[in-house]
């Protein structure tokens, strides 16, 4: 198992370009089940969620071709297998979106509950519900979903959940309407950049969807779809991690290929702490000069404050002169790497979904553990700015939703040694 070894404190200064976002790669490689004909993706990032998912789109019969610039070509071969089988799903929760393009295409599914990061309770319910309104007959057996119809058919659909929307039970309800018979209308959607990425690429597909990135979804099923080319959308969550990144470490960053719009709460929270975070030629500019500042911060769906930026702010937060308050109303439990930045010397205190971070002058460096993906990203963060050197284990987190963050982090200065342990 691989380990990072950060010496710190670390000033960052430089460019850093943002990859492709894994959020909106993974449903829309999924997407390519439902065409006739290859489907090509640019700007997909290098990680091990994506070649999960190719791992996982090989057995249901699509054929792959990546090319080293990130290019992916998905071409369904063979239509016969549709059991996304538990040695795989288990690694990553977003192979659950493979269920909706399955049983609208192949008009049967088998796909075992999904696995992932630690971060709480994430139940599919929503997911099953909106595919039944659609007139799938949905069992459950031995751990995995048996989905079945001979075609679906157009309906109004509700998603809204006890903690808002769901992201990829949008795309897979989505996924599975645009092959129904008649109109769907999805209520209470999710409107996340990546949601509107995948309308953009089922459109480009031949679909009729309207509303992506709204709360109504508008959805006028077709007999069939074709391949289609498309580039994947930057990166909000990476980008949003190293615009942290820069004002902890009083640094200055410009970020390349990257959408402000799509970051505007993350924005206006790290001007709160003194930031100054400001568009730039595509991209955006971060820099810091002086003590970071308090503020309170709660997640929400987009275009709220996002959970996956959560950890990484609470960082920022450890050193701000004050108290501030961050709570999660997302996935309420939430803070796995709140007792590891407390044995680096921070002072958190946590009150039920609420986490009150008062500042201290100085982290220092100590052994830690990673939890789960956006975890790992706060404490590789804590790394940098804390004395001496910080050992982080368990980063087969991070590499599942940064790309080579660690060569990145030292082109612009960190020190980082990735090593086996």
């Amino acid at each position: 198992m691989d380990i990072f070894v950060i010496q710190g404190p670390s000033r960052l200064k430089g460019r850093v370009e943002i990859s492709g976002a894994k959020n909106a790669a993974l449903p829309l490689m999924a997407a390519s089940l439902l065409g006739e004909g290859p489907t090509t993706l640019c700007r997909v990032p290098d990680l091990a969620d994506i070649r999960t998912m190719l791992e996982l789109l090989g057995e249901l019969g699509v054929a792959a071709a990546r090319e080293q610039d990130g290019t992916v070509t998905l071409t369904p071969a063979d239509a016969d297998c549709s059991h996304a089988r538990y040695d795989i799903v288990r690694k990553m929760r977003a192979s659950v979106c493979v269920l909706g393009p399955l049983l609208a295409r192949r008009g049967q599914a088998r796909v075992s509950m999904p696995g992932g990061c630690a971060i709480g309770a994430r139940p599919i319910d929503l997911h099953l519900r909106g595919l039944q309104a659609l007139g799938a007959q949905i069992d459950l057996d031995q751990g995995d979903i048996v989905a079945r119809a001979k075609r679906l058919r157009g309906a109004t659909v509700f998603l809204g959940g006890p903690f808002g929307s769901t992201v990829l039970g949008t795309a897979n309800v989505m996924m599975a309407a645009v092959l129904a018979e008649g109109r769907t209308v999805i209520e209470s959607a999710a409107c996340e950049p990546e949601i509107a990425d995948l309308a953009d690429l089922l459109n480009a597909m031949g679909a009729h969807v309207s509303g992506g990135g709204t709360p109504r979804l508008v959805i006028d099923g077709v007999d069939e779809l074709t391949g289609a080319d498309h580039e994947v959308i930057p990166d909000r969550i990476e980008a949003g991690t190293f615009l942290a990144a820069g004002a902890l470490t009083n640094g200055e960053l410009e970020l390349s290929h990257c959408r402000i719009d799509h970051m505007l709460a993350v924005v206006e929270k790290l001007r709160e702490t003194g930031a100054i975070v400001e568009p730039s030629n595509g991209g955006a500019v971060v820099a810091a000069t002086r003590r970071v500042e308090p503020t309170d911060v709660t997640t929400q769906p987009y275009p709220g404050f996002p959970t996956d930026l959560q950890a990484q702010v609470m960082t920022l937060l450890a050193l701000a002169d004050g108290n501030s308050a961050v709570t999660e109303k997302i996935f309420p439990d939430r803070f796995m790497h709140v007792p590891e930045l407390l044995r680096m010397g921070a002072n958190i205190r946590k009150e039920g979904p609420t986490a009150i971070v008062t500042g201290v002058k100085r982290l220092v460096g100590a052994p830690v553990m990673a939890s789960d993906l956006r975890a790992s990203a706060a404490l590789v963060l804590a790394g940098l700015i804390a004395r001496g050197t910080t050992t982080v284990r368990r980063v087969y987190h991070v590499d599942r939703g940064y790309e080579h963050i660690e060569r990145k982090l030292c082109d612009v200065g960190a020190r980082i040694e990735r090593l086996s342990e």
